[in-house]
């Protein structure tokens, strides 16, 4: 597990590269979203990196949209289809999957989401923070 004492700078990028996302994160850490929307948009469970701080895009004229929700908006890159992030429309919180950073794969894994609508074929093997969608939007109103 990598310890990050400071803000550290982390860049992503979409399958084609149209698009690149930065961002600085002082603790990144991975969550797991199981809810409906989540899973039908990747065909599983949404694995991200959240911050509040909205992240430097380059390539925006490739970045599409769509609401998702009344409070969300998902972001995908036009070109090539790469799932860019999860956007509360207020409150500033940015969901962005894992996969589009290099360094992902060192964070640790610690909180998974709407565990009441996770289906049964799947469990992942460490132990994390579980929430269902009652808890999640009571935390995050």
């Amino acid at each position: 597990m990598t310890e990050y004492r400071a803000a550290s700078r982390f860049q992503g990028k979409c399958l084609c590269g149209a698009v690149s996302i930065q961002l600085e994160h002082d603790k990144p850490h991975v969550s797991a979203c199981h809810c409906d929307i989540c899973r039908r948009w990747g065909g599983g469970p949404s694995l991200t990196l959240e911050c509040s701080d909205a992240p430097r895009i380059e390539g925006a004229e490739h970045v599409r949209t769509y609401a998702s929700s009344d409070w969300a908006e998902r972001g995908f890159c036009a070109q090539c289809g790469t799932h860019l992030f999860y956007r509360l429309k207020q409150g500033g919180l940015y969901a962005i999957p894992v996969g589009l950073f290099d360094e992902g794969g060192t964070w640790p894994f610690d909180l998974q989401i709407f565990v009441d609508e996770k289906p049964g074929n799947y469990q992942f093997a460490n132990a994390t923070r579980e929430m269902t969608g009652e808890e999640v939007f009571k935390a995050w109103p």
